[in-house]
């Protein structure tokens, strides 16, 4: 990273970005036309802030696009960040939008008859296997995880598991699916995250953006 190259903010693509908009905004940050072309394929955009660009990219990828280097800061899920659990992000800030919960769910038809406390091993689908296993591991609980990352709900449908660990909203996808919650493993919400790098060799550029986003939050909040 070099003092004189443009600060770039990755920012997560989906229900998300909608989410983080107004904050980006009453930050003082508006994007070129083309970030809200839905035809457009472009990936990088310029906004009314020389010195500032937009990369927007799938969740996941937001935190290793900020760990390396290649985004200075960035927007991501704390179920993200602690999933990876990159050394090299700082977060210094709750944004206060993208509320949901990592939770285990499992068919209608086993939770009636089924005490996770009883449990001594547990088979899931998730995209989340770090966390899974530690959680379960806090309790004596063997977790084996088989690594999806989409489609959750049909592993227990289609016999490739029991149980999956997933984000939960509104629990209407659980539901549609035929399954239900039964134990929450943490509640998430969105944080911005800074390169560490970037925050020791840039740091009036990269506090003065955190400041920013931490009146907008503030005022969204009132």
């Amino acid at each position: 990273m070099t003092s004189n190259e443009k600060i770039v903010l990755a920012l997560p693509k989906g229900r998300i970005l909608k989410e983080v908009m107004p904050l980006v905004r009453a930050a003082g940050i508006e994007p070129e036309p083309a970030f809200e072309d839905k035809d457009a394929r472009q990936l990088r955009f310029t906004t009314n802030r020389p010195e500032l660009d937009i990369i927007r990219v799938r969740s996941f990828d937001v935190a290793t696009f900020v760990a390396f280097g290649a985004a200075h800061l960035g927007v991501a899920g704390n179920d993200v960040l602690m999933e990876f659990d990159y050394p090299e992000i700082y977060a210094p800030l709750d944004l206060n939008v993208g509320h949901c919960r990592l939770s285990v769910a499992e068919p209608k038809d086993l939770a009636g008859e089924d005490d996770p406390r009883t449990w001594s091993s547990v088979r899931v689908a998730t995209k989340y296997p770090l966390l899974t296993r530690k959680h379960f591991a806090a309790r004596g609980v063997q977790a084996e995880c088989i690594k999806l990352n989409g489609a959750m709900e049909l592993a227990p449908t289609l016999g490739l598991c029991r149980r999956i660990v997933d984000l939960v909203s509104t629990g209407a996808t659980l539901e549609a699916n035929g399954l239900v919650e039964i134990e929450t493993i943490c509640q998430i919400t969105s944080r911005l995250c800074v390169n560490r790098a970037a925050w020791k060799t840039r740091a009036d550029e990269i506090g003065d953006w955190v400041q920013r986003f931490r009146e907008a939050t503030d005022a969204v909040a009132a």
